[in-house]
Protein backbone atom coordinates (compact mmCIF):
# COMPACT_ATOMS: atom_id res chain seq x y z
CA UNK A 1 0.00 0.00 0.00
CA UNK A 2 1.49 3.36 -1.05
CA UNK A 3 2.21 6.11 1.42
CA UNK A 4 1.85 10.03 1.65
CA UNK A 5 2.93 12.05 4.25
CA UNK A 6 1.37 16.23 4.13
CA UNK A 7 2.52 18.32 6.27
CA UNK A 8 -0.45 20.86 6.54
CA UNK A 9 -3.36 18.76 6.79
CA UNK A 10 -5.90 20.18 8.98
CA UNK A 11 -7.19 22.52 5.80
CA UNK A 12 -7.55 23.77 2.58
CA UNK A 13 -5.60 22.38 0.04
CA UNK A 14 -3.60 20.01 2.38
CA UNK A 15 -6.86 18.82 3.93
CA UNK A 16 -8.67 17.92 0.33
CA UNK A 17 -5.44 16.30 -1.25
CA UNK A 18 -5.66 13.94 1.94
CA UNK A 19 -9.40 12.96 1.52
CA UNK A 20 -8.48 12.44 -2.09
CA UNK A 21 -5.69 10.06 -1.03
CA UNK A 22 -7.69 8.14 1.49
CA UNK A 23 -10.31 7.57 -1.44
CA UNK A 24 -8.12 6.05 -3.67
CA UNK A 25 -6.83 3.53 -1.08
CA UNK A 26 -3.56 4.87 0.26
CA UNK A 27 -2.28 5.19 3.54
CA UNK A 28 -2.06 8.69 4.90
CA UNK A 29 0.00 10.34 7.26
CA UNK A 30 -1.75 13.78 8.52
CA UNK A 31 0.15 16.56 10.27
CA UNK A 32 -0.63 19.68 11.49
CA UNK A 33 -0.99 22.47 14.75
CA UNK A 34 -5.19 21.37 14.78
CA UNK A 35 -5.66 18.17 16.53
CA UNK A 36 -9.36 18.40 16.55
CA UNK A 37 -9.12 19.17 12.34
CA UNK A 38 -6.52 15.89 13.04
CA UNK A 39 -8.47 13.59 14.96
CA UNK A 40 -11.78 14.26 12.18
CA UNK A 41 -10.10 13.41 9.17
CA UNK A 42 -8.40 10.54 11.04
CA UNK A 43 -12.72 9.16 11.99
CA UNK A 44 -13.07 9.35 8.09
CA UNK A 45 -10.53 6.30 7.68
CA UNK A 46 -9.23 4.93 11.25
CA UNK A 47 -7.39 1.96 9.90
CA UNK A 48 -5.46 4.07 6.90
CA UNK A 49 -4.92 7.60 8.77
CA UNK A 50 -2.29 7.69 11.41
CA UNK A 51 -1.84 11.87 12.84
CA UNK A 52 0.77 13.57 14.49
CA UNK A 53 0.49 17.55 16.00
CA UNK A 54 3.41 19.31 14.42
CA UNK A 55 4.46 23.16 14.45
CA UNK A 56 6.92 23.26 12.05
CA UNK A 57 8.23 26.51 13.72
CA UNK A 58 9.02 23.93 16.81
CA UNK A 59 13.17 22.65 17.39
CA UNK A 60 11.28 19.45 17.75
CA UNK A 61 9.24 19.34 14.38
CA UNK A 62 11.44 17.10 12.47
CA UNK A 63 11.43 14.18 15.09
CA UNK A 64 7.89 14.45 15.44
CA UNK A 65 7.84 13.98 11.57
CA UNK A 66 10.65 10.84 11.66
CA UNK A 67 7.78 9.60 14.41
CA UNK A 68 5.18 9.83 12.32
CA UNK A 69 6.74 8.39 9.12
CA UNK A 70 7.53 5.37 11.41
CA UNK A 71 4.17 4.79 12.43
CA UNK A 72 2.66 5.34 8.90
CA UNK A 73 5.31 2.28 7.74
CA UNK A 74 7.35 4.72 5.29
CA UNK A 75 6.90 7.15 2.67
CA UNK A 76 6.37 7.62 -1.03
CA UNK A 77 5.32 10.62 -1.12
CA UNK A 78 6.06 14.31 1.13
CA UNK A 79 3.94 16.98 0.57
CA UNK A 80 4.75 20.05 1.91
CA UNK A 81 0.67 22.40 2.32
CA UNK A 82 2.04 24.55 5.45
CA UNK A 83 2.53 28.45 5.10
CA UNK A 84 1.17 31.80 5.62
CA UNK A 85 0.84 34.75 3.47
CA UNK A 86 -0.46 38.32 3.70
CA UNK A 87 -1.20 41.79 1.79
CA UNK A 88 1.50 43.64 3.57
CA UNK A 89 1.29 47.13 1.66
CA UNK A 90 2.10 48.87 5.17
CA UNK A 91 5.44 46.60 5.77
CA UNK A 92 4.45 45.73 9.32
CA UNK A 93 7.78 44.03 10.36
CA UNK A 94 5.71 41.73 12.21
CA UNK A 95 3.83 40.50 9.30
CA UNK A 96 7.01 40.30 7.12
CA UNK A 97 9.13 38.66 9.90
CA UNK A 98 6.71 35.48 10.26
CA UNK A 99 5.36 35.25 6.91
CA UNK A 100 9.61 34.77 6.16
CA UNK A 101 9.50 32.03 9.18
CA UNK A 102 7.33 30.06 8.40
CA UNK A 103 7.45 29.98 4.29
CA UNK A 104 11.36 29.77 4.59
CA UNK A 105 12.45 28.84 8.16
CA UNK A 106 9.62 25.86 9.11
CA UNK A 107 9.38 25.56 5.26
CA UNK A 108 13.36 24.29 5.19
CA UNK A 109 13.26 22.35 8.78
CA UNK A 110 10.83 20.06 6.92
CA UNK A 111 11.72 19.38 3.70
CA UNK A 112 15.38 18.82 4.85
CA UNK A 113 13.96 16.34 7.43
CA UNK A 114 11.84 14.45 4.57
CA UNK A 115 14.91 14.61 2.22
CA UNK A 116 17.01 12.91 4.55
CA UNK A 117 14.38 9.76 5.86
CA UNK A 118 14.38 9.37 1.90
CA UNK A 119 18.10 9.30 1.20
CA UNK A 120 18.71 6.86 3.90
CA UNK A 121 15.66 4.66 2.97
CA UNK A 122 14.34 3.76 -0.53
CA UNK A 123 14.11 7.36 -1.81
CA UNK A 124 10.71 8.78 -2.71
CA UNK A 125 8.95 11.90 -3.95
CA UNK A 126 8.91 15.89 -2.27
CA UNK A 127 6.08 17.89 -3.03
CA UNK A 128 5.43 21.52 -1.95
CA UNK A 129 2.87 23.71 -2.40
CA UNK A 130 4.62 27.09 -3.04
CA UNK A 131 2.41 29.90 -5.47
CA UNK A 132 2.31 32.00 -8.55
CA UNK A 133 3.66 34.65 -6.61
CA UNK A 134 7.05 33.55 -6.57
CA UNK A 135 7.53 34.30 -9.81
CA UNK A 136 7.76 37.74 -9.93
CA UNK A 137 8.37 40.38 -7.24
CA UNK A 138 4.08 41.63 -5.73
CA UNK A 139 4.33 45.19 -4.02
CA UNK A 140 1.24 43.74 -2.33
CA UNK A 141 3.26 40.84 -0.36
CA UNK A 142 6.75 41.12 -0.55
CA UNK A 143 7.98 39.03 2.01
CA UNK A 144 4.87 36.22 0.75
CA UNK A 145 6.54 36.47 -3.04
CA UNK A 146 9.78 36.79 -2.05
CA UNK A 147 9.78 33.32 0.45
CA UNK A 148 8.05 31.25 -2.55
CA UNK A 149 10.54 31.81 -4.83
CA UNK A 150 13.19 30.87 -2.37
CA UNK A 151 11.24 27.90 -2.12
CA UNK A 152 11.30 27.27 -5.62
CA UNK A 153 15.03 27.73 -5.77
CA UNK A 154 15.25 25.40 -2.52
CA UNK A 155 13.89 22.75 -4.66
CA UNK A 156 15.77 23.31 -7.55
CA UNK A 157 18.90 22.82 -5.03
CA UNK A 158 17.71 19.77 -3.62
CA UNK A 159 16.60 18.42 -6.77
CA UNK A 160 20.14 18.65 -8.15
CA UNK A 161 21.59 17.61 -4.69
CA UNK A 162 19.63 14.20 -5.15
CA UNK A 163 21.05 13.74 -8.47
CA UNK A 164 24.46 14.51 -7.53
CA UNK A 165 24.40 11.46 -5.42
CA UNK A 166 22.39 9.14 -7.48
CA UNK A 167 19.50 9.26 -5.49
CA UNK A 168 16.30 8.21 -6.28
CA UNK A 169 14.21 11.31 -4.93
CA UNK A 170 11.87 12.92 -7.59
CA UNK A 171 10.65 16.86 -6.70
CA UNK A 172 6.86 18.24 -7.20
CA UNK A 173 6.86 21.97 -7.38
CA UNK A 174 2.97 22.92 -7.04
CA UNK A 175 1.92 26.44 -8.09
CA UNK A 176 -1.56 27.51 -7.62
CA UNK A 177 -3.31 31.13 -8.14
CA UNK A 178 -5.88 32.28 -5.87
CA UNK A 179 -7.61 29.50 -3.89
CA UNK A 180 -10.49 29.96 -1.64
CA UNK A 181 -8.64 28.93 1.72
CA UNK A 182 -8.53 29.99 5.32
CA UNK A 183 -5.19 31.65 4.27
CA UNK A 184 -6.78 34.71 2.02
CA UNK A 185 -8.22 37.75 4.04
CA UNK A 186 -11.99 37.95 3.21
CA UNK A 187 -11.97 41.63 3.31
CA UNK A 188 -10.16 41.75 0.05
CA UNK A 189 -11.81 40.68 -3.09
CA UNK A 190 -9.46 37.99 -5.43
CA UNK A 191 -9.25 37.13 -9.16
CA UNK A 192 -9.45 33.87 -10.77
CA UNK A 193 -10.18 32.37 -7.45
CA UNK A 194 -10.33 28.62 -7.24
CA UNK A 195 -11.82 25.82 -4.63
CA UNK A 196 -9.89 23.91 -2.62
CA UNK A 197 -10.94 20.34 -3.94
CA UNK A 198 -11.02 21.54 -8.02
CA UNK A 199 -7.10 22.44 -7.02
CA UNK A 200 -6.57 18.78 -4.66
CA UNK A 201 -7.52 17.03 -7.81
CA UNK A 202 -5.39 18.89 -10.03
CA UNK A 203 -2.33 18.18 -7.66
CA UNK A 204 -3.36 14.48 -7.38
CA UNK A 205 -2.79 14.26 -11.12
CA UNK A 206 0.50 16.10 -10.92
CA UNK A 207 2.19 13.83 -8.50
CA UNK A 208 0.56 10.63 -9.81
CA UNK A 209 2.21 11.73 -13.57
CA UNK A 210 5.32 12.65 -11.67
CA UNK A 211 5.73 16.62 -12.94
CA UNK A 212 8.27 18.25 -11.41
CA UNK A 213 6.47 21.52 -11.97
CA UNK A 214 2.77 22.83 -12.38
CA UNK A 215 0.97 26.04 -12.40
CA UNK A 216 -2.80 25.75 -11.28
CA UNK A 217 -4.91 26.13 -13.26
CA UNK A 218 -4.13 27.03 -16.92
CA UNK A 219 -5.78 30.68 -16.71
CA UNK A 220 -2.80 31.35 -13.91
CA UNK A 221 -0.72 29.62 -16.36
CA UNK A 222 -1.14 31.69 -18.99
CA UNK A 223 -1.01 34.37 -16.55
CA UNK A 224 2.42 33.54 -15.20
CA UNK A 225 3.66 33.18 -19.03
CA UNK A 226 2.69 37.26 -19.84
CA UNK A 227 4.00 37.95 -16.11
CA UNK A 228 7.63 37.01 -17.45
CA UNK A 229 7.25 38.81 -20.71
CA UNK A 230 7.04 41.79 -18.98
CA UNK A 231 10.75 43.44 -18.60
CA UNK A 232 11.72 44.81 -15.42
CA UNK A 233 11.39 48.85 -15.82
CA UNK A 234 7.41 48.08 -16.71
CA UNK A 235 6.49 45.73 -14.24
CA UNK A 236 7.61 48.05 -10.81
CA UNK A 237 5.36 50.75 -12.36
CA UNK A 238 2.24 48.55 -12.51
CA UNK A 239 -0.14 48.42 -10.12
CA UNK A 240 -0.02 44.39 -9.05
CA UNK A 241 -2.72 44.72 -5.77
CA UNK A 242 -5.93 43.25 -4.96
CA UNK A 243 -9.12 45.65 -4.50
CA UNK A 244 -10.23 46.40 -1.19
Amino acid sequence: MKRILIMGATSGIGLEVARLYIRKGWRVGAAGRNVEALAALASEAPERVVTERIDILDDDAPARLLSLVERLGGMDIYLHSSGVGSRNLELHPDIEIATLRTNGEGFVRMVTAAFGWMRSHYGGRIAAISSIAGTRGLGSAPAYSASKRMQYTYLDALDQLARMEGLPIRFTDIRPGFVSTPLLNRSHSYPLLMEPRAVAERIVRALDSGRRRVVIDRRYALLVALWRLIPQWLWVRLKVRNKA
